[in-house]
């Protein structure tokens, strides 16, 4: 009797989060099956609207790729090691989510233009602005915190007294590292990169800077609603949910049974 008292205006207080989040996402629905289901027909069959949203989703699995691939070992070192520096570092891989995104954007052209840093020397090559490399490179930058971080704390949940006794029955450190450490951190780093990838495909204003075109779907979206208004980019709006619910769910579920 007395835990209700607590619990349920809390959970009142909770239910307002709740309806606040699923409110915008029922609403668009209704209002669109609703009032205008044959644009969602029409949305559905539209070549530049598949294309935007297959290059978002694309783009963002190669961001996340690039955040395991370099985002586990630096978890790694971070999750076991100390060294100088170390809480600098972490918190330099913090950076990207309180940096406004416009912000980022800018400053990742300004490294990867054609004049750049580094576009500069592999422009020849490989080209950032207005390409799929600058689309992926935007996104990293906005993901990789949600990755290095839950990387970081599956490592540090694995007891280091199981690498011992691996090193002790004499095994090398790579080989302690692929057969202890990461499968026993696997839902974490699965976890990660679930949410990288969820972050990435979100992005928009760093995408827009470095590399309008081609089009990833929240830029198409963005411009259909500036040109046309809400009824024009409603349609597309929803795709892009949908696919991302699912995708969302579908991988959350596999990364839930690991």
């Amino acid at each position: 009797m007395k835990d209700r008292r607590l619990i349920i205006p809390f959970a009142i207080l909770g239910l307002v989060l709740v309806l606040f989040v699923a409110g915008p996402i029922l609403n668009i629905y209704a209002t669109q099956f609703i009032k205008d289901f044959p644009g969602l027909i029409k949305a559905a069959t539209d070549p530049a609207v598949y294309r935007s949203i297959w290059l978002s989703v694309y783009s963002a699995a190669l961001a996340s790729l690039a955040a395991f691939l370099f985002g586990t070992p630096l978890a790694y070192v971070l999750a076991r090691k100390q060294f100088p520096g170390k809480n600098v570092i972490a918190r330099l891989i913090d950076l990207p989510m309180v940096i406004p995104h416009i912000a980022a954007g800018i400053m990742l052209y300004g490294i990867f233009n054609r004049s750049g840093l580094v576009g500069g020397l592999v422009n020849d090559f490989i080209l950032f602005e207005d390409a799929l490399p600058g689309i992926v490179v935007a996104m990293l930058f906005v993901s990789l915190p949600f990755y290095v971080n839950s990387a970081r704390e599956g490592f540090e949940s694995v007891d280091p007294r199981l690498e011992h006794v691996s090193r002790t029955l004499g095994e090398t450190p790579w080989r302690t590292f692929f057969k202890v450490s990461l499968p026993l951190a696997s839902s974490h780093l699965l976890t990660g990169a679930i949410l990288a990838w969820a972050r990435g495909i979100s992005e928009y204003a760093a995408v827009a800077i470095i590399a309008y075109y081609p089009k990833t779907a929240p830029i198409l979206i963005r411009d259909r609603f500036t040109a046309y208004g809400l009824s024009s980019s409603r349609p597309a709006t929803i795709l892009l949910v949908t696919i991302s619910l699912i995708t969302f769910i579908l991988l959350w579920s596999f990364a839930k049974k690991q």
